[in-house]
């Protein structure tokens, strides 16, 4: 499917990732609509998509500040009729053992990485149903699938994802409005370089997962892959 002219609200898109994501999304044509916390870096990003034959406008919001999240709404609705594409990449990696994490850190990994993509969905599911036609994509974590040392909050707060994931999608099936779970390995990002015992060189380009997940909202047809796990497949 031609993915031309769809309005994509993109979280996390000063991120290694989330970044890579609006360059892929704007090349298909869609019309992007981008946050993070910096809004210097936000314009630098939309600044480089001027090439592209896409809409692109940039908010800055800071995802744990339950304001800034209602602001976000207000602004993006107040400029389209409808979200098509909801892709939730904004996230924190919180480190240390579970004895020295405070509660504060908790609730700041829980309110990013859970609680903003709870309530952009709530936001902007009604008008992807009221039109028939819909993209979320959660981009979760391998660590959603298990548990590693020292990321106890980080590895609950994807396997909340998750969850919320695979109930979302219990709901939208029916209702023409597809919901994923992207989950890939460590990446070759600044965030990734925080993973500690484990060789860098080998993780992940966030260059094929962007376009593994264009690739995935691309279908029209009844296929669907509504969880997926990306890792490094090392041909020598």
């Amino acid at each position: 499917m031609n993915l031309q002219g769809k309005n994509v609200l993109l979280t996390g898109a000063t991120g290694g990732l989330g970044r890579t994501i609006a360059y892929e999304l704007a090349s298909h044509g869609c019309n992007l609509f981008l946050t993070g916390r910096n809004l210097a870096q936000l314009e630098s990003v939309a600044a480089g998509l001027k090439s592209c034959n896409s809409r692109v406008e940039v908010h800055s919001a800071d995802l744990a500040k339950s304001a800034d999240l209602h602001n976000l709404v207000e602004y993006v609705q107040s400029r389209v009729e409808a979200i098509d594409i909801l892709v939730n990449c904004a996230g924190i990696f919180q480190i240390g053992p579970v004895t020295d994490v405070t509660l504060d850190a908790f609730d700041l990994c829980m309110a990013v990485n859970v609680r903003a993509p709870f309530f952009l969905c709530h936001s902007f599911l009604p008008a992807m149903v009221a039109k028939g036609w819909g993209r979320v994509v959660n981009i979760g974590s391998s660590s959603a699938f298990t548990g590693f040392k020292n990321t106890s909050i980080y590895c609950a707060s994807k396997h909340a994802l998750l969850g919320l994931t695979r109930s979302v999608y219990e709901e939208m099936r029916n209702k023409k409005v597809r919901v994923f779970s992207i989950n890939p390995g460590s990446l070759r990002t600044e965030m990734g370089k925080l993973v500690l015992e484990q060789d860098f060189t080998t993780f992940l380009d966030p260059q094929d997962v962007a376009k593994y997940l264009a690739f995935l909202i691309s279908f029209d047809s009844e296929v669907i892959s509504e969880e997926v796990r990306l890792n490094r497949f090392v041909i020598k």
